[in-house]
This record gives structure tokens, C-alpha cells and sequence, in this order.
């Protein structure tokens, strides 16, 4: 196998030639299990023992490619092998990466449009709207982009009726910082100032986000993790509730946080303290 790299639930698991990874675990399920870097040379029989090895998400656009529209061959074996494919989008993030402008995603069409907002530096208006009216990729927002632009994907997505293709991100820790509030500040952020009902905003970073990575989690339906947040307006907040208060564009004040139907935290360490605190009542 030609050098790739693998990712187990955002940590480095192996660098160099072949696959191997650990044995499946219930988090690596719930994020997608392995994750590849796209790099030139790669072949079917490559994608395809990826597929084997459960690698289920790939990136582009920090490979060694020396034009970025190069990678056309690599992203459409991914996709073969049902990989969902992310590219990176915009100006150069850090030394000796290209910018990926409209005209080569339109070329490459990948599954995901990374940080279309900007990682940190957008692409230009006329790019985003014709990346929304001649393909069918989903376009990420991110806390550490271009807040302009985001506003302005968020307008003409809704106004095309695209936004079932818009989803958040937050794109660190990078240069921007390390953000543990980003995804919340995010949905905020677009529900205040984009003229967006909360609930709608909240779907871009949740449900959104396992449709396009193809996700088991997201949504709340049955058969599905009960992963769950309790939150409320943040005290001091003039809001009334959790979704009032991001309507203002204040974060939210978490409580609880639930997954796989357990409570494992209370309160929040990073979150304003929320108006009304969770409590749990257990059942003789």
C-alpha cells in the first residue's frame, strides 16, 4: 500500500504502508472508525483493503500532491470503496499546502466541502454560490472561519432551499485555538445573526453532521445512541429557555450530558452555569 495516514478517534494509530488498526471499540463506531489522508498513488486494491479495515472517512488536500486538482482519481476510488470524502477548502492553512478554490472542488466533488467558510480564509462569494447551485456536496461551516461568509452560505443555502446540506464544525484546536465551546458558540452565532430558528441551527450541528459523515449518531430517534445534552438559558441571561438564549446569541448553560442512555457529567466546567440545573431521580 502506497504511505497513508490512519486516524482512530482523532489520534494517530499507525504511519507508514498497510492497515492496521485496534479492534473495533464503541467509540470508534460512533465516529466513523478510521479515518485517511489522501495522498497521490493510491490504488483500487488500496481503497479497497481500507474498506476491509473498516476506514470509513477520508481528507484531502494535505497530501503530496503538486497541483491540488490532482487528487480527482484518489477521491473517486474513496467514494467507490464508500468512503466519505472531505476536502480541504479556501486558502492555505499551513505551510506548504494550496488554496483549494471552487473550480478544483467542483472538479474533485467530494463527498464534504471542509471549512467552506474559510480554514481561516474563505473563497469568494461567487465560488460559494456556484459550489451550492452546480453540485450536491455539503458545505461545513466552522467556528475557526470567516463568520461574513458563513453568514452569507447560511442566506443563500436557505434561500435555494439547500440547507439539509449545510452542516457545523469548529476546525480546532488549529492556530485559532482550542476551542471547547466552538460547536455551541457556532449554532449560536448563525441563529443570532443569521436570522435562524435555534432548532434549525442545532440540526446543522447535529443531524446534519451524521447524514453527510454517515453517522449513527445525531439525531434522536429509535435505535439510535441516546446521546442527549440537558441545557438552559445561562443565569443572568434575559432568555427564558435553552433555545431563547441562542436566539440571543448567548451560549447555553449545560446540566447533563447523557450517553448511551447513562448520565456521565453534570454540570458544565466550561459552560455559563445554566439557569435551572439538572437533577437526577433514581427509580426503587
Amino acid at each position: 500500500m502506497s504511505k497513508v495516514v490512519f486516524y482512530v478517534a482523532g489520534d494517530i494509530a499507525r504511519r507508514g504502508c498497510g492497515v492496521n488498526t485496534p479492534s473495533s471499540t464503541r467509540s470508534t463506531e460512533r465516529l466513523g472508525k478510521f479515518h485517511a489522508v489522501l495522498e497521490p498513488g493510491l490504488t483500487d486494491a488500496d481503497f479497497a483493503e481500507m474498506a476491509r479495515h473498516g476506514v470509513r472517512h477520508a481528507k484531502y488536500g494535505f497530501g503530496g500532491y503538486a497541483d491540488p486538482g490532482d487528487g480527482e482519481t484518489e477521491v473517486r476510488a474513496a467514494q467507490k470503496h464508500g468512503l466519505c470524502v472531505m476536502s480541504h477548502s479556501g486558502g492555505t492553512s499551513i505551510p506548504g499546502s494550496s488554496p483549494i478554490s471552487h473550480e478544483v472542488l467542483l472538479r474533485l466533488r467530494p463527498d464534504v466541502c471542509g471549512h467552506v467558510n474559510g480554514g481561516t480564509t474563505s473563497l469568494d462569494d461567487e465560488g460559494l454560490g456556484r459550489l451550492l447551485t452546480e453540485s450536491d456536496m455539503t458545505l461545513q461551516l466552522v467556528q475557526a472561519g470567516n463568520l461574513r461568509s458563513s453568514l452569507l452560505i447560511l442566506r443563500m443555502a436557505r434561500e435555494q432551499g439547500a440547507l439539509p446540506r449545510v452542516c457545523v464544525a469548529s476546525d480546532t484546536p488549529t492556530g485559532t485555538g482550542v476551542m471547547p465551546l466552538a460547536m455551541l458558540k457556532t449554532v449560536c452565532e448563525l441563529s443570532s445573526l443569521g436570522d435562524l430558528v435555534p432548532a434549525e441551527a442545532i440540526a446543522l450541528a447535529t443531524g446534519n453532521n451524521a447524514r453527510a459523515f454517515r453517522l449513527t449518531t445525531g439525531t434522536i430517534e429509535p435505535g439510535r445512541p441516546a446521546d442527549l445534552v440537558v441545557c438552559d438559558a445561562p443565569n443572568g441571561s434575559l432568555a427564558r429557555d435553552a433555545f431563547g438564549a441562542i436566539r440571543r446569541g448567548d451560549i447555553p448553560g449545560i446540566s447533563c450530558v447523557i450517553i448511551d442512555g447513562a448520565v456521565r457529567v453534570m454540570r458544565s466546567r466550561n459552560s455559563p452555569l445554566a439557569g435551572r440545573l439538572a437533577t437526577v431521580t433514581t427509580r426503587s
